[in-house]
């Protein structure tokens, strides 16, 4: 019995290809290396019920805020709920922003056609914007922008047949901001 299996294994493997008679004994074989490349690990936390998330990379902050939270099925107004949870990305922004412009991004599922969820997206970023402008009181300027269904976290189709869960991801608010140092 072998005190180090693996060098066991690596003794077995290594007499199995030189006993092998279709390789010769003076076979050399090369080794490349494998590089691949490693993208950006975007940490992400999520709330418990997953209708709020943030991540950051770099000093950029993203809290993203599920549309059904914020609104009513194709409806701009905000709900109650909505200014609770907006007053603490207000909160969020005050205390950690490093000034300059928040960015409101505004985002639809797939369903419905595109000016349509173009529109939509556009007054729901517009909503958010205002009711962050009276919570933050001039901390920061806010610039509102809809991008409809064309930035999907998610795919709204999997396998060729529509997810209702990655769908209710796609429809969200976005507070993009840069951290103080």
């Amino acid at each position: 019995m072998f005190r180090f299996p693996e060098l066991a294994v690596a003794a077995v493997l290594s007499g199995a290809v030189l006993a092998d008679p279709a390789v010769p004994p003076d076979a050399a074989f090369q080794v490349e290396d494998l590089v691949f490349p490693v993208e950006d690990i975007v940490p992400e936390i999520e709330s418990m019920d997953g209708s709020e998330s943030e991540s950051r990379l770099g000093e950029e902050v993203t809290v993203a805020l599920t549309s059904d939270v914020l609104f009513a099925l194709d409806k701009w107004v905000l709900t109650a709920e909505a200014r609770q949870r907006l007053a603490g990305v207000a909160g969020k922004v005050k205390a950690e922003s490093a000034g300059g412009v928040v960015k409101i991004q505004g985002h639809t599922d797939d369903q419905g056609a595109d000016g349509y969820n173009q529109a939509l997206s556009l007054r729901r970023a517009r909503a958010v914007q205002q009711a962050l402008e009276r919570l933050a009181a001039g901390a920061v300027t806010f610039e509102a922008a809809g991008f409809g269904e064309t930035r999907p976290r998610l795919p709204n189709l999997v396998n060729g047949r529509p997810s209702e869960f990655n769908r209710a991801k796609n429809r969200r608010v976005e507070i993009v901001f840069n951290v103080k140092q």
